[in-house]
């Protein structure tokens, strides 16, 4: 038995240039709209979408995308422009994607290993971030001093820290990370007292 999906139009729909370090948008009333649900930054009056919103809201339909001679830059365009800035750029999009569907306002990271500051549903704009995300790949390395890195930056800022892992079939798995303390229980060669 097949279900007909009717597929809702966009919200909203505008158009970019790809830059750089993103996706410029230039009208007003498209700014104010990604404005107000969490998208972009304005900096020396430019509003420019990260590559991996601009992924989003392309994926969406939200979103076409034009190169500085005004033809169209699809999905995998833009992508190879991110990865061009970003080598984690695909693992970054979809705990990204995933985190927007799950209806998480996801902005930039402060750095670092810290990809993403994500806001509780309904607290964008009202409240600050309680969680910094750290994205990885299933079966890849990840140093421990990255990891304890991200934990001191998060615990010097009252955050939790979340360590987003896209495993080897596209799924992002969560994972809360903590400070573990050791404690020396006796010198080496001493039995353990129990």
């Amino acid at each position: 038995m097949s279900e007909n999906k009717k597929t809702q139009p966009p919200e909203f729909r505008t158009t970019g240039t790809v830059a750089p370090k993103g996706v410029i948008i230039m009208e007003q009333s498209s700014i104010d709209a990604l404005t107000s649900r969490g998208y972009g930054t304005l900096e020396n009056k430019v509003f420019t979408l990260t590559f991996y919103e601009a992924l989003y809201l392309t994926d969406k339909g939200m979103l076409e995308v034009k190169d500085d001679k005004g033809k169209t830059a699809d999905f995998q365009i833009l992508l190879r422009c991110y990865e061009g800035v970003n080598e984690n750029a695909w693992v970054s999009y979809i705990v990204y994607r995933d985190l927007r569907s799950r209806g998480y306002v996801a902005r930039e990271g402060f750095g670092g290993e810290i990809d993403f500051r994500v806001y509780n549903r309904g607290s964008y704009g009202k409240d600050t971030a309680p969680y910094l995300v750290l994205s990885t790949q299933e079966g890849k390395p990840l140093a421990i001093n990255a990891l304890a890195d991200a934990m001191s930056q998060c615990q010097s800022q009252k955050k939790e820290l979340i360590l987003a892992v896209m495993n080897r079939r596209g799924e992002i798995v969560y994972y809360s990370v903590s400070q573990m303390a050791f404690k020396q229980l006796g010198e080496a060669g001493d039995k353990p007292k129990l």
